[in-house]
């Protein structure tokens, strides 16, 4: 049987109306796919405490979290992740890498010309349509 993870990330928006998007490193799984920042909830987190402490640990940065973009489920070869994303903004600190490969601002009506993990694509559609 596989395993169910719930995720969250967050879709950090800059003071251009860019977004923030995460290059997954050779390390990690789904390598060299591109992701809204975040992780896994952790027993007694509400999604916006699990995204706050994840920004801070991934990114060293804090965030606001703000309003729902989506909720997906996605059925990967080991694992069937659920992941649902938020607008956020960055209130204190600058994103730094440190588990990512590579982080990049890019704008919204550019995001579908990155290679985004299969999980991210719902998301990335509606902020395109916004």
């Amino acid at each position: 049987m596989k395993k169910n993870v719930h995720v969250v990330g967050a879709v950090i928006e800059n003071e251009r109306g860019e977004v923030l998007a995460a290059l997954r490193s050779p390390m990690m799984t789904l390598p060299n796919y591109w992701e809204f920042p975040g992780g896994k909830i952790e027993t007694g987190e509400t999604h916006q405490e699990a995204l706050r402490r994840e920004i801070q640990e991934e990114l060293g940065c804090t965030i606001t979290v703000g309003e729902a973009v989506e909720d997906t489920t996605y059925e990967y070869e080991k694992v069937i992740v659920r992941l649902e994303t938020f607008m956020a903004k960055i209130v204190k600190g600058k994103p730094v890498v440190t588990e990512h490969a590579e982080l990049r601002w890019i704008a919204k009506d550019q995001l579908h010309t990155l290679e985004w993990a299969p999980a991210d694509i719902p998301a990335i559609e509606k902020l395109e349509n916004q």
